[in-house]
């Protein structure tokens, strides 16, 4: 089965994720990754608390970490590899580690790195996102654009037809959230992120990434990885470097990079890492394709039968 493989980004996380596996694998990576990084990754995700999982510096790695540890359990199953990867946001990070362009380590630490220079681009409770339910992209710039004061509110995420994530300064997106309805939207949510991802708020955080980013090792990918920045793969070392600076405050092209995956003719997408968000944001953009979440062993079971199926 020609198929793809999804990493998902911040926001997936919860205390206990990752608590129906009985895993060597998964136990090991979570050591590995504690080991790297020199705190107790695995009891903060078996125990909490849930206000230290969702600081963004822990966040980041965490889910890096768990996103891998489903990815090496799905390798030992002895499947196909998946014809495409692809990753929402941080997400990325995960896609480039299976496709062995960047090293575990290496990621780790860089997105440890990522969290802490975020969340000290914009100090906490100045910044913040909101998710807009019911219009459409244009729609959503223009909501943006008719926000009557100075600070930055700019569309961050283009996750679904019909929902995009705005990001900016905190009175923007309260902005938002009280006035999106009378510019035509369903309704407007707040996002539980401590800091505006995807705007232009983190182009300074961007800049000191880069400095690390420039000295990181990328080997090419031995599976293509489709990138947030323009839904397109195929970059060498260099231009993976470029769009993971990028990426950081410039908008996630979601939408088109699940629209890439049906013209490169994917006939299933697996979402590896926990919660099933991805699964629900591809179900709203291509109805046709079958999406499974392998967060826990009756999700890889599942994707495994439909293969097997597929292989009659």
């Amino acid at each position: 089965m020609n198929y793809a493989m999804m990493f998902p980004g911040q926001g997936s996380q919860t205390v206990g994720m990752l608590g129906e596996w009985a895993s060597a694998t998964i136990d090991q990576t979570f050591e590995q990754a504690s080991d790297v990084l020199g705190w107790d990754m695995a009891t903060l995700v078996r125990q909490g608390p849930a206000e230290e999982l969702n600081r963004t510096e822990r966040t980041q790695p965490v889910m890096l970490a768990a996103s891998i540890a489903l990815w090496r359990v799905w390798q030992q199953q002895g499947v196909p590899q998946p014809s495409l990867l692809a990753g929402h946001s941080l997400g990325e990070y995960s896609a480039l580690v299976a496709a062995e362009s960047l090293r575990f380590e290496d990621a780790l630490k860089l997105v440890e790195l990522r969290g802490q220079l975020m969340q000290s681009a914009v100090p906490e409770g100045t910044g913040g996102m909101a998710a807009v339910i019911g219009l459409d992209d244009a729609q959503v710039a223009a909501l943006c654009a008719a926000y009557p004061g100075a600070g930055v509110l700019e569309p961050a995420n283009y996750n679904s037809p019909g929902q995009v994530v705005v990001a900016g300064a905190r009175a923007a997106v309260d902005w938002v959230l009280e006035n999106a309805k009378a510019h035509g939207a369903r309704m407007a949510v707040a996002v539980a992120m401590s800091v505006p991802s995807h705007c232009s708020l983190m182009r300074q955080a961007a800049q000191q990434l880069d400095e690390r980013l420039q000295s990181l090792s990328v080997e090419a990918p031995k599976i293509p990885v489709i990138h947030n920045l323009d839904a397109c793969s195929g970059r060498d070392a260099q231009g993976i470097r470029d769009a993971l600076r990028e990426q950081l405050y410039r908008p996630v092209l979601w939408t088109a990079s699940v629209e890439r995956l049906g013209v490169q003719g994917i006939e299933m997408a697996l979402e590896c890492g926990p919660g099933k968000v991805l699964c629900g944001l591809v179900k709203r953009i291509n109805k046709q394709l079958p999406t499974v979440a392998l967060e826990d062993p009756a999700g890889m079971e599942k994707a495994q039968a439909l293969m097997r199926a597929a292989a009659v």
